[in-house]
């Protein structure tokens, strides 16, 4: 999980490049490799809403199983409004934020998830939303806790108990 988190830390390094609050050219991150920057923050929270509701797309057509169709449907339903709410979030904050994009990481997911063999769609979908449910919630809860814009901060508190119905849920389903 911690190279998870190094890679799309580092892809969030990139997307950012911006100053952080200090003055420094390199984005506030927490332990757990999160940003404290709004600009890594809303990067990386929109490349996670965009992944699962990409994935979700597929799955709503693959899916075997009637349960992970709805499940994926919920997905793309709720990752749809959270990304309109830390857009909404990040204008109102004085952003231009640019549209979502998927990290290398999350492109590899989606190639993988492309390429599975029917009878094996349901468990490689689920077991990539576990994962991305585990580091989105990271996300939202040290932003939250610790990010630097009032208003993101905001958006990552409302974010966080869905993220956790959404990983229980997919934990469930896996």
């Amino acid at each position: 999980m911690r190279t998870v988190f190094l890679a799309l830390a580092a892809t969030a390094l990139t997307l950012s490049g911006c100053a952080t609050m200090d003055g420094t050219d390199s984005p506030a991150m927490s332990g757990d490799m999160t940003p404290e920057d709004r600009a890594g923050y809303v990067a990386m929270a929109g490349a996670s809403d965009l992944f699962e509701i990409e994935s979700s797309r597929l799955a709503a057509t693959r899916a075997q199983s009637a349960d992970v169709r709805a499940f994926a449907q919920m997905l793309i339903t709720h990752h749809t409004q959270t990304t309109a709410a830390t857009m909404a979030a990040a204008r109102a904050s004085g952003m231009s934020p640019p549209a979502p994009v998927l990290m290398p990481m999350q492109r590899e997911m989606m190639e993988q998830l492309q390429s599975a063999p029917a009878g094996s769609f349901d468990e490689v979908y689920m077991r990539q939303q576990v994962s991305a449910h585990e580091m989105a919630l990271a996300l939202h809860r040290n932003y939250a806790a610790r990010g630097d814009t009032a208003a993101l901060r905001a958006t990552a508190a409302t974010a966080v108990p869905i993220v956790q119905e959404h990983l229980d849920r997919a934990r469930q389903l896996d």
